[in-house]
């Protein structure tokens, strides 16, 4: 079974373009026009051993909201299709990574249902010019579009740019885990045979 997904959105705000292969190498070609989330996309993929193609033409002009969250629409979209009936995966992954002076844990099950918890506090507004409040807005979308259930917490830290990256690679890794398959599992891992 493939398990990639070759997509577009196009909005009024944004046009994006999506390719992901669950079974890659960690290979990323991204370009956001935004540096600080390109950085993020790029080491998401290398730790979640994805490859990802994404191009992402924003309106930039107004801010770069829309361009986080769609991507993260995108992206979530391109998971659930990657997937399928998530047959003969684990479903579940989680992750505790240090990233200098921060401690992140992310856990997820890709269950069918959406829902995003975020114990995550960044000490300042922004990490150069990136507005912290998009990392939660990137997960929120990723999670809803992906139909998976995400935590992310941050243990402590205190440096903005150690607190988005643990929270990036602790998400990529729990993700790998989630999404590999298990050669013990028989079909779909639920007891209610779908989801």
């Amino acid at each position: 079974m493939s398990r990639t997904s070759t997509l577009q959105r196009n909005t009024k705000e944004t046009q994006i373009a999506v390719s992901l292969q669950l079974d890659g190498t960690g290979t990323a070609n991204v370009n956001t026009g935004i540096g600080f989330f390109d950085h993020m996309l790029t080491l998401f993929t290398a730790h979640s051993l994805i490859d990802l193609t994404l191009e992402c033409c924003g309106d930039l002009h107004v801010d770069a909201h829309h361009s986080v969250e769609d991507t993260g629409i995108a992206l979530g979209q391109a998971f659930a299709e990657a997937l399928g009936d998530k047959t003969g995966v684990r479903r579940y992954g989680f992750f505790t990574l240090p990233m200098d002076e921060a401690l992140a844990t992310a856990a997820v099950d890709f269950s069918g249902r959406s829902a995003l918890v975020y114990n995550v506090q960044f000490r300042e507004a922004k990490i150069g010019g990136f507005d912290t409040e998009l990392v939660h807005e990137f997960w929120q979308a990723l999670a809803n579009a992906a139909k998976c259930t995400l935590h992310l917490n941050l243990h402590y830290g205190t440096n903005g740019h150690h607190v988005a990256e643990a929270l990036f690679k602790a998400a990529a890794r729990a993700i790998r885990n989630a999404v590999e398959p298990d050669p013990r599992q028989r079909g779909i891992p639920s007891t209610k045979g779908v989801l």
